[in-house]
């Protein structure tokens, strides 16, 4: 096991004795662990289906965009299939959704690439309005919304939201375009524990083995095509105590 102490930790605990100057106690520790086993940086899943913050008509907009930045083909299934739309509904609701531990104060300017994420918005805010000024946009032109048009409308629309070439009320388009892609493909190929990747089909088509915990077996076979089932963090469907 790597020791989790390192030079500055070290360094920190040293300083505290001399200022301290006092004795030290310690305890001896033998036939015991100091820690309880699989406790630590534990994920924090939510097994359920229902939805926490997306309304129906935000379902039916996250269902066909995503779709349409994964799509179903003769690779395997799409994001709608995996459950990324799920996946998105259960981190807006929560800390990721509530921008927890972001400096979420202004300036609010546009910035560069390089600079992250500069929005006066949560992430579950983003969403909300982007989701909303889309239909509108959709709806001024149409009569219909976004999860309504044909898939070839849906592309063109979305490669004019990705190129910042939309214009919306109150919202950056090619901001909400990129957050909406990266959690597309965090929950088509996140553990399923955290409710994407619906029975591991993202990693499937990949190719990825998941969290198995070792590859000893396979050290040596050079070439070979790894023919084992992914593992998640929770093991895997059908678990036989042998994967």
């Amino acid at each position: 096991m790597k020791s989790s102490f390192n030079r500055r930790t070290f360094l920190a605990g040293a300083s505290s004795v001399v200022v301290w100057g006092g004795p030290t106690q310690a305890r001896e520790i033998k036939g015991e662990r100091p820690w309880v086993p699989q406790q630590a940086d534990l994920p924090n899943p939510n097994p359920s289906s229902d939805y926490l913050y997306f309304t129906p008509a935000e379902v039916a907009f996250i269902d066909a965009a995503t779709e349409r930045l994964i799509p179903e083909d003769e690779l395997g299934a799409g994001a709608r299939a995996c459950g990324v739309t799920l996946f998105i509904d259960h981190q807006l609701g929560g800390a990721f959704g509530r921008a927890e531990g972001w400096y979420m104060s202004g300036p609010w300017e546009k910035g560069q690439d390089t600079q992250g994420f500069q929005s006066r918005f949560t992430p579950a805010a983003l969403y909300r309005a982007a989701v909303k000024a889309i239909d509108e946009h959709v709806g001024s032109s149409s009569g219909k919304r976004f999860a309504d048009l044909a898939a070839e409308q849906q592309d063109a629309l979305l490669k004019d939201i990705e190129g910042g070439k939309l214009e919306l009320a109150n919202v950056d388009a090619e901001t909400f375009f990129k957050m909406l892609l990266m959690n597309t493909k965090e929950g088509m190929f996140s553990d399923p524990i955290y409710s994407g990747n619906r029975d591991m089909a993202g990693w499937k088509m990949l190719g990825f083995p998941g969290a198995r915990y070792n590859y000893r077996d396979w050290v040596g076979r050079h070439g070979q095509r790894y023919d084992q089932p992914p593992v998640g963090i929770r093991g895997r469907p059908a678990w036989n105590g042998k994967g």
